[in-house]
């Protein structure tokens, strides 16, 4: 964990050589909104105005939840396992996905609540699932430590095989319970107003979510100031996994793109332990889950695609690529003002 001081600003002086790119693309200043901010931001992670998301991977962390015993969810833990499988070995939704966007997918077995026979699964359990957070703390602080490193490990790795880009992904049954609990613990929400349906609960379901989430924060009482408290009271595996990836990003210098609103919570707890990530993050989708514009929110970022996703596994993120593909073509467009020898836009004020 030592490796979190080394996170630094990114450079700003790629920014600016990337901003002077955009503006010489013959076009009106600023006219593709975030899609040109986010190709800045690019830049100045990557430390060039040459922008390079060619080589792009999907990681997609799996984890069980033991909340899920307090019928918090429409489907039982095991549901991971065969999911798990299924993505890692090319078969699920965020497969078809990624082989459209031409994004490599890594599933990773970062706490599942039990063995699961699948060579392309990554095995790096923290543990055998969480204990149930409405009885007590989610895990420990060693098991949290852990988690996060493998994160981290797993930016690392991909970073040093040519990664240019990392889209975060979960799969793990009652993970929105756990996402919610944090949202409460991190912004002090209400747990009526911040708990959602999830994969799709009826009214007495979401009832019974809602009090397993007060139980949570009544029982283990997470310190606000304390991200890494926060999350072993009340979070998951899988939303470690994916805090470790975001300060990965930070670490290594490559950005990571935020899917849904277990992601986002990730995002926000990785911001916490450090501010300087936020410059590392993109935002590709904000959740139909009501905490998941809450998180956005706080960290401070803007989410290019608002269309009441809720799928996880990635999905939502991956989306953002070609948006960015597109961006890039007229970025990189020999359109340019000097070459038409039309005059530039200058900024009005």
């Amino acid at each position: 964990m030592k490796r979190i001081n080394i996170i630094s600003e990114t450079d700003k002086s790629a920014a600016q050589r990337s901003l002077e790119k955009w503006n010489s693309v013959a076009k009106p200043l600023g006219s593709l909104g975030l899609l040109e901010e986010m190709i800045i931001k690019i830049a100045s992670v990557q430390g060039t105005e040459n922008v390079d998301i060619s080589k792009r991977n999907i990681v997609v962390m799996c984890a069980d939840n033991g909340v899920v015993e307090e019928g918090v969810t429409q489907s039982d833990s095991e549901v991971t396992a065969m999911c798990a499988a299924a993505i890692a070995e090319g078969r699920s939704n965020i497969n078809r996905i990624a082989q459209t966007f031409n994004a490599a997918v890594t599933a990773v077995d970062i706490g599942i609540n039990r063995d699961v026979e699948c060579e392309s699964l990554l095995k790096r359990k923290a543990a055998y699932g969480t204990k149930n957070i409405s009885k007590e703390n989610a895990m420990t602080a060693d098991e949290c430590e852990s988690a996060i490193s493998v994160g981290i490990d797993i930016v690392r790795n991909l970073k040093q095989n040519g990664s240019k880009i990392i889209v975060t992904g979960e799969m793990g049954i009652g993970n929105t319970t756990t996402a919610s609990a944090v949202c409460c613990a991190l912004l002090g929400a209400n747990p009526e107003t911040v708990t959602g349906r999830g994969a799709g609960l009826d009214s007495k379901g979401l009832e019974r979510k809602i009090n397993a989430v007060k139980r949570a924060l009544e029982i283990n009482h997470p310190d606000i100031a304390d991200p890494f408290d926060v999350l072993s009271k009340v979070g998951g595996f899988d939303i470690c996994g994916m805090t470790g990836v975001f300060l990965g990003g930070a670490i290594y210098k490559i950005p990571v793109i935020i899917d849904g609103v277990i992601s986002a919570a990730a995002a926000d707890l990785a911001f916490r332990i450090n501010p300087l990530c936020r410059d590392y993050m993109l935002a590709g989708h904000v959740s139909k889950e009501p905490s998941g514009q809450m998180f956005l929110d706080d960290i401070g970022l803007k989410a290019v695609i608002n269309a009441e996703m809720r799928l996880g596994e990635g999905t939502g993120g991956a989306m953002l690529l070609p948006l960015l593909d597109g961006a890039l073509a007229v970025y990189n467009s020999a359109h340019r003002f000097d070459e038409l020898g039309i005059e530039r836009y200058v900024e009005l004020k």
